[in-house]
């Protein structure tokens, strides 16, 4: 592995002086020290000066280095610490696994991840494990409170927007004799934009009518 080719990220926010240049030198500092001792060849250290750890895509050092890893120009990305990549334990769980399908490796000199050695990999194994264990944590709390919702009688999803004058036209159509279905195909044949932008369905025209009822009640 002494071979080994690597590309060094570093970063600091707004709030850590970015100014002032507040924290990347040290962290330069480790990861060109860390590339002498272990024989790396470090290709360049990417930089984002003044940018949030929230999201990964607005930060243009580190899509730039991503590009390098993903093309094969590097073979290594190196962080002095894990919160300088991703303060997402789920973004770092999608970044292993893209270097893993990549075939890059992934350095944290702060923790002690390296999948270039087997120790390193087993921690990473964990945090990934500990992701994907957060990630279901969310996902069973969304299910839950969504039956929640609908155990209340809680219209989910984007509510419909129909316009007051669309609203009066079904009435008087209704109050006319339309049934159902030949009000929502006149309103189709005529080119009337349906609750979501789309078409009109008898069910929608219920919807609706029984709304009217329900507010008149």
């Amino acid at each position: 592995m002494n071979e080994r080719r690597v590309v060094g990220y570093i970063r600091v926010s707004t709030e850590e002086q970015a100014d002032s240049g507040a924290g990347l030198g040290a962290q330069r500092t480790m990861i060109m020290h860390e590339c002498e001792r272990r024989g790396w060849t470090l290709l360049g250290i990417r930089e984002d000066a003044g940018l949030s750890g929230k999201s990964l895509a607005g930060r243009v050092a580190l899509q730039s280095a991503l590009e390098d890893l993903d093309a094969g120009r590097a073979t290594a990305l190196v962080v002095a610490k894990l919160d300088r990549l991703s303060r997402s334990l789920l973004d770092f769980a999608g970044l292993m696994e893209r270097a893993r399908q990549r075939h890059w490796s992934l350095v944290a000199l702060d923790i002690g991840v390296d999948t270039t050695t087997p120790n390193g990999q087993l921690i990473a194994n964990v945090m990934a494990s500990f992701a994907q264990f957060e990630r279901e944590l969310i996902g069973q709390r969304t299910r839950e409170a969504l039956a929640e919702k609908r155990r209340r009688g809680v219209r989910l999803g984007r509510p419909p927007t129909v316009s007051e004058a669309i609203r009066s036209r079904i009435r008087a159509m209704r109050q006319g004799g339309g049934t159902l279905r030949a009000i929502a195909s006149e309103l189709n044949q005529e080119g009337v934009s349906g609750a979501h932008g789309g078409r009109w369905y008898a069910t929608t025209i219920r919807r609706l009518v029984c709304e009217e009822e329900a507010h008149q009640s």
